[in-house]
């Protein structure tokens, strides 16, 4: 058979496998991604706050997460603290995901909110608006405008990462490639396969993307490179 035949072969024998597998992918990229948000969202804060508990706090956290790899992340939420706490597969999966991006999306939030100009934050309080409301009102709507197209690309980066769950057997649609390749021993066409999967659902994220900035008056993420 020829190789076009082989990976059609693969569509037609395995392709219900791989949706449920794209479920699961889209589903734990989706839950990682809200829990980075929330988690980035805090630490950014910690980052700009005056105190400096918080500040180092802030300082520990992405550093120690953006100095150990995300694979090693996963093994010990899943394997490390099983002593302590029991999670599934997905749960630990997902929280390590979460974790891990939202080191980066805090910093991406940080960078976004010291770009509006400090005038704005004095021009508010001038106004008699206390500093979490001018932030609330005047200051995060501009840098959450300014912060979405790196923080799509983050989100790219956490869907394309969220394959690494394969190794703590999530069955998302890596662990799926895996398990097929395993029983044809196509490892090109399966792999080329499951590659298709993942670059649809890339560029369906890059559209709903780019249909939210254009929402909030940015005009879409232009140029946006998928990393």
């Amino acid at each position: 058979m020829s190789v076009l035949e082989n990976i059609i072969s693969i569509f037609n024998a395995h392709g219900f496998a791989f949706l449920l597998a794209t479920r699961i992918t889209v589903s734990i990229t989706a839950l990682s991604l809200i829990f980075a948000t929330l988690i980035g969202l805090v630490f950014a804060f910690f980052k700009i706050s005056h105190n400096k508990f918080l500040n180092r706090l802030a300082d520990l956290y992405i550093g120690l997460i953006r100095g150990t790899p995300l694979i090693v992340q996963i093994m010990f939420l899943y394997y490390g603290i099983s002593s302590v706490i029991v999670l599934s597969s997905f749960t630990a999966g997902a929280m390590a995901l979460g974790i891990h991006s939202g080191a980066y999306i805090a910093e991406i939030f940080r960078g976004a909110i010291q770009s509006i100009h400090r005038g704005q934050m004095e021009a508010a309080r001038s106004l008699g608006m206390s500093n979490a409301l001018a932030m609330r009102r005047i200051i995060f709507p501009q840098a959450l405008k300014r912060a979405i197209p790196p923080l799509g690309n983050q989100f790219i980066i956490g869907l394309k990462d969220s394959s690494l769950v394969a190794y703590i057997a999530v069955t998302d649609l890596f662990n799926t490639a895996l398990s097929v390749q395993g029983e044809n021993y196509m490892p090109f066409e399966t792999y080329f396969v499951v590659g298709i999967y993942y670059l649809i659902l890339v560029l369906l994220f890059t559209v709903l993307l780019n249909k939210l900035e254009a929402r909030l008056g940015g005009g879409g993420i232009k140029g946006m490179k998928i990393a």
